[in-house]
């Protein structure tokens, strides 16, 4: 028996291991790191990798001894800030803390160094570098506050200090860190803590302008005091000043994209400029985080830090980030393909991880080189074959070459049947090629709400034009028949026997029939409920139920269109939850400061009232949920508008109830809202306090029991 038992066991691991290594993790193997992308909702996707790591250099720099002819000493990488490589994929570094720039060729191996007494002066901590197609080189020279231009010897030619202009403030700060130079020769200059954007400069070193500068950042707390303060007080304030331009890169088309890194920056750390330096990423976030990294984040940081950027030959756009230490690549529109990497060990140099990455940069292949400036190296990240599939269909996807792309992004599904971008891929090839239900059932499946209403709408156009004479048909024949039937009944005795009927008396019956009642007479019918009696908790709690139905009707059958919560999440027993906790703090909170404040009504008053007040919930939650599914978002106009109905409705519902139930002014009904307002919210702070309380009174009772437990 032991022995079959153990065949058995053995049989369940051989089985467990073989369906592991058939899972896409299995390509994890490879490298240190997980590479993820991420679905329109924000869930991780697991991926095979798209770069793996294939080798470090800078660490073997030698210098002549001087004290040693013909000997060399170790002159490592120091404090480096910058990287470019140039059209022959060349690798330039701004070594920081050695005052030097440093060549290398294509393949890492040392070519020369750059330095310069240009001007007078040699290289004093400098932190950017820049090689035109021309091979000239720029040089940020941050310590001696200029830009110095060397042609393809390095020998000197020009530098460019600060230029003088009326309209460069007197503060203004000229320590340059990154830069570009466009095809023009113009210069796009990032300065340390440079909040008005990048100095442009012309040929010559006149100023032009400031570029692409940031969005001053005002939180609710800010607004708040900008109201209620004088200006004298906040005059007193911090200054709130626009984000630094971190970085600067330009792509072929020579479009400019920034960087920005700061604390609470969440939005457009990544602009692609246009000519007016205006951003046309629109305002999306970038920088990935996977949650359950948090903890390993550089000073504890949740926003994630992208210091630097790349854009290679597809128009792809790769950002690192200071705090979790990943790479972060976007294509031409910032929509995400992956993001890898991490924090390496503090006590060894680790292939594909990082300390402190710094610069990125793409060479003709597309592959990454990344500067880690604690460790002084470079780390190459060569572009995966499962990478090379991705932006292949990508870039014809971009490029409205969807038939052409539908291929690739098949070959992507088939290594990857979770990848996110490729199964939108794949909805655009089919909805071009006019299979619109099966790019309706992909655009569902990739959570694309406007690719899903696009190919709806296209849908329902094709139905309407199979339909329309029958419908219209259908529509004349049933008005027709109406009229005639109207008409021809007038007079007849079942007619007037209807309208003659004797009205039932049933308690609750009355009670149903008062709800429609309400609707047209809100305020006297508020009144009845409290003096005619003409609700009781029986209908009350049945128009709740009908109320928490509306509610998950919404959240279940509204039109993908329009819904933005993943039905796969719904729980409908937490929203039975926050229903009834919500709704019974409100009735509570509402009676006890109707009590203090004059009001008249007693609890069931309250209770009653306060679920018929959510009848608007009911008739028009439900029609919106069901019509949602032959809408699309070209009438998202009128959609809103009956959603923006159902809140105003039930709100001026509230208004009433309280007003009529509780005898109160206008006024009085205002501050009595105001008031259980906060008294809900008091209640809902005690509630919090005691079930921690009663959290740790048990851990104590547990830990006391077990201790005695013990001696």
């Amino acid at each position: 028996m032991k022995s079959r038992r153990s065949w058995r066991i053995l049989s369940l691991l051989v089985l467990m291991v073989a369906a592991v290594a058939a899972m896409p993790l299995s390509a994890y193997a490879e490298v240190p790191y997980w590479t993820n992308s991420k679905e329109k909702q924000g869930r991780l996707i697991w991926t095979q990798p798209a770069y793996t790591p294939e080798g470090i250099f800078g660490k073997e720099l030698t210098i002549p001894n001087k004290d040693k002819p013909g000997e060399t000493s170790p002159s490592p990488l120091q404090n480096p800030k910058d990287l470019f490589i140039d059209k022959n994929d060349h690798i330039y570094v701004a070594d920081t803390g050695n005052n030097r720039i440093v060549e290398f060729d294509q393949n890492g191996t040392f070519v020369r160094y750059i330095t310069t007494e240009g001007g007078g002066k040699p290289f004093n901590k400098p932190e950017g570098v820049f090689v035109t197609d021309s091979l000239d080189i720029y040089v940020a020279d941050t310590g001696n506050k200029r830009v110095v231009r060397l042609d393809k010897d390095g020998k000197f030619v020009r530098e460019y200090i600060k230029p003088n202009s009326k309209y460069i403030p007197e503060a203004f700060k000229y320590d340059p860190t990154r830069l570009v130079v466009d095809k023009r020769g113009f210069l796009y200059i990032a300065v340390l803590g440079g909040y008005q954007g990048l100095l442009q400069l012309d040929p010559e070193g006149n100023f032009q302008s400031f570029y692409g500068a940031n969005k001053t950042i005002f939180s609710p707390l800010d607004a708040m005091k900008r109201l209620l303060y004088t200006k004298e007080m906040y005059a007193n304030e911090i200054s709130k000043l626009p984000g630094a331009i971190s970085s600067v890169a330009a792509d072929d088309d020579g479009f400019m994209y920034t960087t920005t890194a700061g604390q609470g920056i969440k939005t457009e750390q990544i602009k692609k400029l246009s000519i007016k330096g205006l951003n046309m990423l629109e305002s999306k976030a970038f920088g990935e985080i996977r949650r359950f990294d948090v903890r390993f984040a550089t000073g504890g940081q949740v926003t994630s830090q992208l210091v630097d950027l790349t854009i290679d030959s597809n128009g792809n756009i790769t950002a690192i980030d200071s705090s979790y230490k990943y790479i972060n690549q976007y294509d031409a529109n910032g929509n995400l393909l992956f993001f890898w990497a991490g924090p390496s060990s503090a006590n060894t140099t680790q292939l594909g991880l990082m300390k402190n990455p710094v610069a990125v940069d793409a060479n003709s292949k597309n592959d990454l080189f990344l500067l880690d400036g604690q460790e002084g190296v470079i780390q190459l990240f060569k572009l995966s074959e499962f990478g090379a599939k991705v932006n292949e269909a990508n870039k014809l996807t971009l490029a409205g070459r969807y038939e052409e792309s539908e291929k690739h992004w098949r070959e992507v599904l088939r290594l990857n049947a979770s990848f996110s971008p490729a199964i939108l891929g794949l909805a655009k090839a089919a909805y071009k090629q006019g299979n619109y239900q099966e790019a309706l059932e992909l655009f569902k499946q990739g959570d694309d709400h406007k690719g899903y209403s696009d190919a709806f709408w296209q849908i329902r156009l094709q139905w309407f034009q199979s339909h329309f004479s029958l419908m219209a048909s259908i529509l004349i024949i049933a008005a027709i028949l109406y009229a005639v039937l109207e008409k021809s009944t007038r007079k007849a005795k079942w007619r007037k026997a209807w309208r003659n009927r004797v009205r039932s008396k049933n308690n609750f019956i009355v009670q149903f029939k008062h709800m429609f009642y309400l609707l047209k007479h809100p305020i006297d019918g508020f009144t009845a409920l409290r003096y005619e009696f003409k609700g009781g908790y029986l209908s009350a709690i049945i128009l709740l139920i009908g109320a928490y139905a509306s509610i998950v009707i919404m959240r279940l059958f509204t039109s993908f269109s329009f819904n933005m919560v993943d039905i796969r999440r719904v729980n409908i027993i937490a929203i039975l939850i926050q229903f009834v906790l919500i709704w019974l703090g409100w009735v509570v909170a509402n009676y006890l400061v109707s009590s203090i404040y004059r009001g008249e009504g007693r609890f069931k008053d309250v209770f009653v009232g306060s679920a018929y007040a959510l009848i608007p919930v009911i008739l028009v939650g439900i029609p919106l949920a069901v019509i949602s599914n032959v809408m699309t978002t070209s009438e998202l106009a009128i959609y809103d508008f009956i959603e923006n109905i159902l809140y105003v409705w039930t709100a001026a519902m509230i208004f009433w109830k309280i007003q009529s139930l509780q005898n109160y002014s206008v006024g009085e009904t205002i501050v009595n809202i105001f008031l259980t307002i906060v008294a809900f919210a008091t209640l809902a702070i005690l509630a919090l306090v005691v079930i921690g309380l009663s959290s740790d009174l048990k851990d104590f009772i547990i830990e006391v029991y077990q201790e005695v437990k013990m001696r």
